[in-house]
């Protein structure tokens, strides 16, 4: 699971409540007194959200909380709201070898090019991509397909072999996948 920071800048009261209820939240909450602290914070935290009175022109990923009384609920929906928001953006802005990857739009760019892919060809790409070992069919038969390991089916070398085509015919790129050792491999 991916940590939600909630970084709370200049704002010690608003700090204080949800301290209180972090256990309750499922974020990581961290306070900035100064700009040097947030700088620091920001530098050391990944996925965060900066909640403030007034908007820091410095940075970015802020909410901004200027109207009071406000319903705790509705700023926890706002936190919700800003990191969905947030992890869309994200997904905008794979990179895997020399390509650009869109997950939102199903897409793979290379310069000028690019290609629509299928929900089951991003998954398989992303996983071979994070794997540090050469990834065996029964591997992405279980992990990405959701089969049992003891089913006989060549759905995987299948799959494969169109998205190697895929990449040879639009890209030229006839190493995009490649097999070692009984496994797959994008480096």
């Amino acid at each position: 699971m991916i940590i939600q920071n909630l970084i709370v800048y200049q704002f010690t009261s608003f700090f204080k409540i949800l301290k209180e209820i972090e256990k309750e939240l499922n974020f990581n909450i961290v306070y900035a007194e100064d700009a040097n602290t947030l700088k620091n914070t920001i530098s050391v935290l990944d996925n965060y959200i900066i909640i403030s009175k007034k908007k820091n022109s410095n940075t970015t990923n802020q909410l901004i909380i200027e109207k009071f009384p406000i319903k705790i609920s509705k700023v926890i929906e706002q936190i919700n709201i800003e990191f969905l928001k947030r992890n869309f953006n994200d997904q905008s802005h794979i990179k895997v070898k020399d390509y650009r990857m869109d997950i939102n739009s199903r897409q793979i760019i290379l310069e000028n090019k690019k290609i629509k892919l299928t929900a089951k060809e991003i998954n398989t790409i992303i996983y071979l991509s994070k794997a540090q070992n050469p990834v065996t069919p029964i591997e992405l038969q279980k992990n990405v397909w959701g089969y049992q390991t003891d089913l006989e089916t060549h759905t995987v070398e299948t799959h494969i072999y169109r998205l190697r085509k895929k990449f040879l015919d639009s890209f030229g790129d006839k190493n995009f996948i490649t097999s070692i050792k009984n496994g797959y491999k994008i480096k």
